[in-house]
């Protein structure tokens, strides 16, 4: 069996932690039980690795996403890069056909599929290694995993099956996508189960199922031409169109961690960073990312959650509102890299169509930044903390705590933290965007070479 962990989506419920880069899978905010907390990927893969499934997964996400999948994750798990999002059906599909031309996968080769954001208990893993064996037995196209519920909720899509009794698996009568109340709880009494978004199927199936709207099942072609393919989900385009379809259920703990309703009773503490709730103040919480303290005086039900990109203060039973106010997002001013992190303190124009963006960056030690350059704009860094190595236009240098970088427009460069590095970095130029990049090279060992320095 072959693992596809989902991994995507713009988290704008959970603003403004959540960004445009940084969505809800990679706050860094569950407890792990020893003092340190990871995110919503970090946790599924944890699991996946003590369920002795972590070999066997991939992951498809967003090209934007993948140095920040692999600071959390590692470079161990094969990620795939979506050159466009096109929705859960193309994802899919994107793995289906890098399982079958890149690996040569048999034909034959259960595929699960699984949201990254999936927060269970690790006896949930059990259940799918379950999952071959149903579709054998049911001589299904497709298996499914529902949750039992515990309330007619109007947020999660539920599956009807066609009898009930059976424990293993139950054939599948009908889905319904995200009822209002009255109709939930209808469904409930007819024993409907809610639909979690994992799905397992044969490698064949999938392959069919491009083959049967068009698509080419070659990994190249499928990149070459994802632009053209419109956005739809795996549900509307295969779950909901099979016939042959059974559903596993699941009768323990399953939650959906993506609003601030739901999120802070999984956090541990009320406060994470600097602040302090009143005694008098029930069931609300901070998160605080920045370096001012805040306090909650006689205020409850309420979450307070601030970061370089802004500040929330909601009621939590209407927090959910944040999604319709923050239509579009704004340029990130908080990212996490593959390398480190970097937050923005400051952005203006000095003059006609020049800006300048001040940057606090840090390094981890060990890891680099690509030999790169900008075409937009030349930077200014002060070296606040640390020590590493810096290259510019082939000649290597030693840098240290209280150095200045000049680093002209055009010219190539790249930076190693040999101790954990800070530095402040200045871009003055036209058009600060974070695409204004020309790589180079990626490793360390490849930059050397590059560039015939001495390591």
């Amino acid at each position: 069996m072959r693992i596809i962990l989902l991994s995507g989506g713009s988290g704008k419920r959970l603003w403004p932690l959540s960004n445009e880069i940084r969505s809800k899978i990679f706050l860094k905010l569950l407890p792990t039980g020893d003092n340190r907390r990871e995110s919503m990927i970090q946790r599924v893969c944890r699991q996946l690795e003590q369920a002795g499934l972590l070999s066997s997964i991939s992951i498809v996400t967003h090209h934007s996403q993948i140095e920040l999948t692999q600071n959390h994750v590692g470079d161990q798990i094969p990620i795939l890069g979506e050159p466009y999002k096109r929705g859960t059906f193309m994802a899919v599909g994107l793995a289906a056909s890098y399982l079958y031309s890149k690996l040569q996968m048999d034909l034959d080769e259960t595929i699960c599929v699984i949201p990254v954001d999936l927060f269970v208990e690790s006896d949930f893993y059990k259940l799918l290694r379950q999952l071959p064996e149903v579709l054998a037995q049911s001589c299904s196209n497709l298996a499914l995993i529902g949750t039992v519920p515990n309330h007619p909720s109007t947020q999660y899509g539920y599956i009807v099956p066609k009898e009930s009794g059976r424990k293993d698996y139950l054939n599948v009568s009908k889905f319904v996508e995200k009822p209002n109340e009255k109709i939930a709880a209808s469904l409930i009494s007819e024993n409907a189960l809610w639909n979690c978004g994992v799905f397992a199927f044969s490698l064949r199936f999938m392959l069919s199922c491009l083959t049967s709207k068009g698509l080419p099942v070659d990994y190249e072609q499928l990149i070459k031409r994802y632009e053209l393919f419109p956005v739809t989900s795996f549900d509307e385009e295969v779950v909901e169109k099979t016939q042959q379809c059974v559903v596993v259920p699941y009768d323990k703990a399953w939650q959906d961690l993506g609003d601030w309703r739901i999120l802070p009773n999984y956090l541990g503490n009320h406060v994470i960073g600097k602040g302090h709730i009143s005694n008098d103040s029930f069931h609300s919480h901070i998160i605080n990312e920045l370096m001012y303290p805040i306090h909650v005086i006689g205020l409850s039900n309420i979450i307070v959650a601030a970061s370089p990109d802004g500040i929330i203060v909601a009621n939590k039973d209407e927090s959910n509102q944040i999604k319709e106010i923050v239509k579009e997002w704004r340029t990130p001013m908080y990212e996490e890299k593959r390398w480190g992190r970097y937050q923005v303190i400051d952005y203006s124009t000095i003059e006609t169509e020049i800006g300048t963006i001040t940057r606090k960056v840090e390094l981890l030690p060990g890891k680099n930044t690509s030999y790169h350059l900008h075409q937009n704009r030349s930077e200014y860094w002060t070296i606040i903390s640390g020590s590493g190595e810096f290259i510019l236009e082939g000649t290597k240098y030693s840098i240290q705590t209280g150095d200045v970088v000049q680093i002209p427009l055009g010219a190539k460069h790249a930076v190693k933290a040999i101790s954990p590095l800070e530095y402040i970095e200045i871009q003055i130029g036209k058009n600060l965007l974070e695409d204004d990049k020309r790589r180079i090279a990626m490793t360390w060992e490849e930059i050397i070479k590059y560039c015939n320095v001495t390591g």
